[in-house]
C-alpha cells in the first residue's frame, strides 16, 4: 500500500481522475488476487500450475514427433504456449472483475455512482492479472531454456520489437477484455465463462500451437482477423531472432509491416471497447443489471 500511496501523491497522478482509478483498481486487483493463500503457497501455485500445463504439451508433441522436442517448430509451439497465457489472464481477468463486483462484493453500484472513472478501474483491475500471467510466462520460458535447450537467449533478442510488440499485444488484449466485460455487465445468466470461453475459443486460430497453414482454408482467415496472431508472430521473431525465419505465419510480411496491423488493430480494439463500454452501462442500467445479484 506504500507504494500505492507513493503514485497516488505524484502530482500529475492526484490531479487525474483516470490515474488515480487505474492505479487504486490495480493495487486492489493485486489483494483480490495473491490473498487467497500465504505467500509460499501462493509462490508455489504460481511455479507448479503453467509448468504443469507446459508438460502435459511437451508429452503430447514428444509422442507425435516421436521424440523431437529439439527441431524449430517445437520452439515455435512452446513459445506460442507460454505467451498465450497472458491472452487469457487478461481477457479473463477484466471480465471476471465485473462479476467479482457485482456477485461476489456486491459493490458494483456503489462503483457506479462513485465520482471516477470505471474504464479505467476496470482496466487497472486487469493488471494483477497480467503480473500473474508474466510471472507465468516468465517461468514457463525459463523451464524451457534449461530443461528443453530453447534457442531464447539474452544478446539474441530484439529488445525494442519485443517491447513494442509487448506493448501493443496487452492493450488489444485489455481492450478485448474491457469488451467482453461491458457484455458480462449485461448478461444476468451464463456469464461465468464468457472470458474464458473467448480466450479458449480463439486459442486454435491464432497459431498458438501450430502455424495457421495447417488450418482447413475456409477456416484460416479467422486467424488474420484477431491480433493476437501478429502479436505471437512479432514476439516470436523478437525472442528466437533469425531461427524464427523458417516458421511459415506471417513470412511474407516484414517486422514493419506486423508492427503497423498490430497498432492498428490495437487503435480500433480500444476505440471501440470505449463506446461498448458506454453503450453497455447505459443498457445495463436501463435494465436494473448494473446491481443485479443472480447468486447464480
Amino acid at each position: 500500500m506504500v507504494l500505492t500511496e507513493r503514485i497516488l501523491n505524484i502530482p500529475f497522478v492526484r490531479r487525474s481522475d483516470t490515474l488515480r482509478s487505474f492505479v487504486t483498481a490495480a493495487w486492489l486487483g493485486w489483494q483480490i488476487e495473491s490473498n487467497w493463500a500465504d505467500p509460499f503457497l501462493f509462490a508455489v501455485y504460481s511455479f507448479v500450475r503453467p509448468i504443469a500445463s507446459m508438460l502435459i504439451l511437451v508429452v503430447m508433441y514428444s509422442v507425435i514427433s516421436e521424440g523431437g522436442v529439439g527441431d524449430p517448430m517445437f520452439n515455435y509451439i512452446y513459445l506460442g504456449n507460454a505467451l498465450y497465457i497472458l491472452v487469457g489472464m487478461i481477457i479473463t481477468g477484466v471480465s471476471w472483475a465485473v462479476i467479482d463486483d457485482r456477485e461476489h462484493y456486491r459493490v458494483n453500484k456503489q462503483l457506479h455512482t462513485t465520482p471516477m472513472d470505471h474504464y479505467a478501474y476496470l482496466m487497472g483491475r486487469g493488471v494483477a492479472r497480467l503480473i500473474i500471467g508474466s510471472i507465468s510466462v516468465i517461468i514457463t520460458i525459463v523451464f524451457g531454456v534449461l530443461v528443453f535447450k530453447l534457442p531464447v537467449y539474452l544478446n539474441v533478442i530484439n529488445w525494442p520489437l519485443f517491447l513494442l510488440s509487448l506493448v501493443l499485444g496487452i492493450l488489444s488484449l485489455a481492450a478485448i477484455g474491457i469488451i467482453m466485460g461491458s457484455l458480462t455487465m449485461m448478461m444476468a445468466r451464463h456469464f461465468w465463462s464468457l472470458g474464458e470461453a473467448v480466450a479458449g475459443g480463439i486459442y486454435l486460430f491464432t497459431g498458438a500451437i501450430f502455424p495457421l497453414e495447417t488450418l482447413p482454408v475456409y477456416v484460416r482467415w479467422i486467424g488474420f482477423t484477431l491480433p493476437v496472431t501478429y502479436w505471437l508472430e512479432l514476439t516470436r521473431r523478437a525472442l528466437l531472432g533469425p531461427s524464427a525465419s523458417g516458421f511459415p505465419t506471417l513470412a511474407v510480411f516484414s517486422n514493419l509491416e506486423l508492427i503497423g496491423i498490430l497498432s492498428a488493430f490495437t487503435l480500433v480494439l480500444l476505440v471501440a471497447s470505449v463506446f461498448v463500454y458506454r453503450w453497455a452501462v447505459e443498457q445495463a442500467k436501463e435494465k436494473g443489471l448494473i446491481d443485479l445479484e443472480t447468486s447464480y
